[in-house]
């Protein structure tokens, strides 16, 4: 695991080699095992390195044969060895055991189409000196980032934009459109960033960028459909997947532990695992602290768990450097312990393994199904699930807006999910986000706009509902939340984070799940748990999935923190961006009892605590917080 940040320009090299030390230095978090630097007339190449796999001969960039072409890499690929002796057998000479070298033969080989032969997670750049191109891609779920720009004729990118912040030709400038859908989605929804002009590179897509112009193109996308599978057989195919990619996922020249919490899925990977070390973190006690349950898990299976309770001041303290380390702001909760958990780790590991992913593949988000107290909607539900596609659709917009018991589940099940499913989180409804902002910050994509660009591509293909709801989520709430999270959160602590549930072979198996087996009126991600079961109790396997649960809701009504929020929502600048008065009558009646507003009040907090990191502070790493009284 590694950062990875460069450009193309025609500056001075030694201008170049001074502009490419800043862009690495400041993500040395995520390698300070070694940098690395290729710079020539027309391109600057750098690296940081967490060394994992061949630790003496894996130091980047790394070049072919002939020199004529140098890599940068960031990830890791899980079936290297394999294809390493493949590339022997066709003549490519290797200088080094390391997987990066497997990528740059493999581009020699079979060009772009290596892509479809990597099993892992990635964000690469190879320059081919001869063609003068830059080639590079990114990994087919978006597990590792990859940010891009072109500014004053310079394309520049990076595995964290603050990378690109430090290259004199980068323009600073807030992305107005992108602060309605946050407030919406919770998280950056759009292509483009926060910052103008800085966008991702989607998941499963590659670049080339040659005199001037760059030209992205897709080489993966799940192919959701369904199957005549029996229960049986679908969970001997689940189970024996898992095991292979768990134990691929093990792959490294140093030892990988695991995070585990209370849920099924880090529980799942730890069980196949078997690491010598696993990880748990909570708040306080009770409610907020899953690490009671993950120490009896690890107890049963014979795991050693390692533990810690954290408290508000902490989460506070820290919460401008979780945000500076997210590059974007992410009002997600779950960022926050997630970030203690990964120093945690960090103080004895380099590798841990995770449970990312399931949710996604399986269906485990109760926003999927019929998840209601009300047993007539369940069944009544499950019956009219039967019906035509235009007799359900019928039934589900009839059932908008009215208020009798369940109505909503009738309209969440049975109208087409392009009209009523924007994903896993949704913080403020779009009109009441237009309304808190200010006229000039109103101007941008509609949520339905958003999250069609994904929906279309399902025009044609006969899928069930759920598993357009999976759909979106592969492509929207996984890479933009989840995802960009997971890999920020750990590398802050040079901490390389590996999701085997989330796994091209594995997603093979899963996009052909009958729908049936995904929800049931039992749980969600039904065959999942019915695998996971050969391996850890069914007390696990059952568990709701709570997600890393953060007070917010009671800190927000304590007086140290109520205080301490309300004194960023009456900072001079934030009447920029919202009604200002409306945001502190808010908070004043979340404090006070009238409303329940934690999750729109965080949203705001994240959005302004990053804001002050980058604009106000010009993107220097903040210090901590000072909480005395």
């Amino acid at each position: 695991m590694c950062g990875i940040a460069g450009f193309v320009s025609d500056a001075p090299i030694e201008e170049k080699t001074a502009v490419l030390k800043r862009m690495t230095d400041i993500i040395a978090h995520r390698g300070p095992d070694q940098e690395g630097h290729f710079v020539n007339e027309q391109v600057a190449l750098g690296f940081r390195r967490l060394s994992i796999i061949d630790l003496q001969g894996g130091d980047q960039p790394i070049f072919n044969e002939d020199s004529s072409m140098a890599i940068t890499f960031n990830g890791e690929i899980y079936n290297y060895r394999m294809l390493r002796e493949v590339l022997i057998e066709k003549g490519h000479t290797f200088t080094t055991d390391s997987d990066t070298e497997v990528i740059l033969h493999g581009y020699e080989e079979w060009g772009k189409d290596v892509l479809t032969r990597l099993r892992g997670m990635f964000g690469f750049v190879i320059w081919d000196s001869n063609r003068k191109e830059l080639f590079g891609a990114r990994d087919h779920f978006g597990i590792k980032p990859f940010y891009y720009a072109i500014m004053n004729g310079t394309f520049m990118y990076g595995s964290e934009i603050k990378s690109l912040i430090q290259h004199p030709d980068f323009h600073k400038e807030l992305n107005k459109e992108a602060l309605r859908p946050y407030l919406t989605f919770q998280y950056p929804a759009l292509p483009e960033t926060f910052f103008k002009g800085v966008f991702k590179l989607p998941e499963g897509h590659w670049f080339t960028y040659r005199d001037g112009k760059m030209d992205i193109h897709q080489y993966y996308d799940p192919a959701f459909g369904e199957s005549d599978q029996n229960l049986a057989d679908l969970v001997d195919s689940i189970d024996k997947t898992v095991e292979d990619s768990v134990k691929a996922h093990q792959v490294a020249d140093v030892e990988v532990g695991s995070f585990l919490s209370s849920g099924v899925d880090s529980s799942y990977v730890a069980a196949v695992a078997r690491p010598e070390h696993t990880y748990s973190i909570g708040f306080g006690k009770g409610t907020y602290n899953e690490s009671d349950q993950a120490g009896e898990l690890a107890s049963l299976l014979k795991l050693n768990n390692t533990t810690e309770s954290l408290d508000g001041d902490q989460a506070f303290q820290y919460f401008p450097q979780i945000q500076w380390y997210l590059d974007e702001p992410d009002s997600n909760p779950s960022c926050v312990p997630l970030f203690f958990l990964s120093e945690l780790a960090s103080r004895d590991l380099r590798v841990v393994l995770s449970g990312e992913g399931a949710d996604e593949l399986f269906a485990g988000y109760v926003d999927y199904g019929v998840h209601t107290r009300y047993k007539v909607i369940k069944v009544a539900t499950r019956i009219l699930g039967h019906l035509p596609r235009k007799a359900r659709y019928a039934i589900g917009r009839w059932a908008k807006g009215k208020r009798f018991p369940g109505a909503w589940h009738l309209y969440a099940n049975l109208a087409p999910a392009e009209e009523n499913f924007i994903g896993q989180a949704k913080v403020f409804e779009e009109d009441e986000a237009g309304r808190i902002l200010r006229p000039e910050y109103r101007k941008a994509p509609s949520v339905k706009q958003i999250v069609d660009r994904t929906y279309a591509r399902l025009r044609g293909r006969n899928l069930s509902e759920l598993k357009k709801k999976q759909y979106l989520d592969m492509h929207q709430w996984m890479p933009g939340d989840i995802l960009l999270k997971a890999d920020k959160m750990t590398m802050a602590h040079s901490l390389e984070l590996r999701v085997p549930l989330l796994d091209t072979r594995l997603m093979d198996v899963a996009e052909k799940v009958p729908t049936r087996y995904l929800i049931t009126d039992e749980n969600t991600k039904f065959a999942f748990r019915k695998a996971a079961d050969r391996h850890i109790p069914r007390e696990w396997s059952d568990r709701e999935k709570l997600g890393f649960p953060v007070p917010i809701k009671d800190w927000l009504r304590r007086e140290k923190y109520y205080r301490l929020v309300r004194s960023v929502f009456e900072r001079d600048y934030v009447g920029e961006f919202f009604d200002q008065e409306a945001l502190l009558q808010m908070i004043d009646d979340n404090y006070a009892g009238r409303n329940d507003a934690r999750r729109k009040i965080w949203t705001i907090y994240s959005f302004l605590t990053w804001y002050d990191d980058y604009f106000i502070h010009d993107g220097t790493k903040p210090e901590l917080l000072d909480l005395a009284d």
